[in-house]
């Protein structure tokens, strides 16, 4: 049995829960890897000062909408390509891993270049205060521009990931992870390049891991071949990437918002609270990131189960997900909760009005966390299925249709107090909407498989 038979049994055929955790766990522990970078950013740039850790608190949601095309390609591509894999359409699956490969470099190269033409302006609007701007403008220019290589890497780990190679996925995450928390201090503090040292740093390390995924291309390994004669951007292949792809755009550029606008309304009360709120999001983002990760185990099962009428493995899945993930929830956010004075306090010694408005903030984000599970599975899960309607709904949902009202309504009725508050209040929200949603799924997935 040749390595791509093994791919297409683990996704067919293996037991559920094992197949969760052969595609899953990898993905999950690159992710937690990949997290943890970029919490060390956060660590040896604090040690500058506060405004150092404002400028990287403002710059992380622009780089994240760039990300986001590599979402929008990738994961797009992914719910597709899982299905087509599962009903044995192997040359439409390469004209669809072309189409999202290449467009996603181009619809990035774009963004990248619009973002540097008006850096200032974009970084007024994500909260950066007079003091905050100089080093803002000096970490932002590199990390946008390194932002293109994490383009093409986040493409890849989606379509690397919905081909069931999660272990080619994680060794990536991993050696950019650690060569990224190797060259922070060298390049932050030794050669005493500041913040810009932070930037060159995560740019080195993206490139690095760009490097591997096109190793693993030329080496075909890959279901797929990525020949630029693949890439095929007709109506049919850009209307199935983008009919998923855009759910997850909106998600990642809601999250970007919903930053931006935390950033806004905490600049407000000084630069301790502004430090404070990027801190608590770069913790988050570490449980947030692990959860994403394993969820990219359960996207490729479900795809191909639903795409080969599987309906019984189908909802064996979703339901060890929803149990699995849950259970981790509530683990890091009680553990945040629990711990949130020392975990903050390991960003400032001095600064104790950003630890006292951070641990607030932990501790609130960290109970709300336990619901984050349930909300991811579903949303996940409905655009590995192909509905796109229902991914739309819950990918605006969380930072959108729940979070704007809160972190616009909150701070005028509570100030500071309503800003910590924001966030948790729209994770409950959000995770009554998904419950309600789930239960409609499992009406439609038993009368479809009742049709003959």
């Amino acid at each position: 049995m040749n390595e791509q038979e093994k791919k297409m049994r683990l996704l067919g055929r293996a037991p559920v829960p094992h197949a969760l955790l052969a595609l899953g766990l990898p993905t999950m522990v690159g992710m937690m890897i990949n997290a943890l970078y970029n919490l060390a950013d956060a660590y040896f740039v604090a040690g500058l000062g506060t405004s150092q850790m404002g400028a990287i608190t403002v710059a992380y949601p622009l780089g994240q909408v760039v990300v986001g095309l590599g979402l929008l390609f990738g994961n797009g591509a992914a719910s597709c390509l899982s299905r087509l894999l599962g009903n044995g359409e192997r040359e439409k699956a390469n004209q669809v891993a072309g189409t999202a490969l290449y467009g996603s470099i181009a619809a990035g190269a774009v963004l990248i270049l619009l973002s540097i033409v008006f850096l200032r302006p974009l970084l007024l609007r994500l909260g950066a205060t007079q003091s905050v701007m100089p080093y803002a403008l000096a970490y932002t220019r590199i990390y946008v521009i390194g932002s293109i290589f994490n383009v093409f890497n986040v493409t890849m780990n989606n379509i690397v990931s919905s081909e069931g190679a999660a272990k080619t996925t994680m060794c990536v995450l991993l050696t950019g992870a650690a060569l990224n928390v190797a060259l922070d201090p060298i390049l932050i503090h030794a050669m005493r390049f500041g913040v810009t040292g932070a930037a060159l740093a995560t740019a080195i390390s993206q490139l690095v891991s760009t490097l591997i995924y096109l190793h693993y291309i030329r080496s075909g390994k890959s279901a797929f071949a990525f020949r630029l004669r693949d890439c095929r951007p007709s109506r049919e292949i850009l209307s199935g990437i983008l009919r998923i792809g855009v759910p997850t755009l909106a998600f990642q550029v809601l999250t970007s918002l919903s930053m931006a606008m935390t950033n806004t309304a905490a600049k407000t009360y000084g630069e301790s609270a502004l430090a404070a709120m990027g801190a608590v999001t770069k913790i988050t983002s570490v449980g947030s990131l692990m959860v994403f990760g394993f969820l990219k185990g359960l996207q490729p099962i479900a795809g191909y189960s639903y795409g080969a009428g599987q309906y019984g493995r189908l909802r064996e899945t979703i339901r060890v997900s929803s149990l699995w993930s849950t259970a981790f929830c509530a683990v890091f956010g009680l553990t945040a909760a629990a711990f949130s004075p020392s975990i903050i306090s390991q960003f400032t010694k001095t600064d104790l009005e950003m630890i006292r408005i951070g641990q607030t903030a932990l501790r609130l984000n960290g109970l709300s966390f336990v619901v984050f599970g349930i909300y991811t599975v579903y949303s996940s899960l409905f655009l590995a299925m192909g509905k796109a309607k229902e991914g739309l709904l819950l990918g605006v949902c969380r930072q959108g249709i729940c979070f704007i009202p809160m972190i616009l309504l909150l701070p005028r009725l509570w100030g500071l107090r309503g800003i910590l508050w924001a966030q948790p209040a729209a994770d409950v929200l959000s995770a009554v909407i998904t419950v309600c949603m789930a239960l409609r799924l499992a009406g439609k997935l038993k009368a479809e498989q009742a049709q003959p």
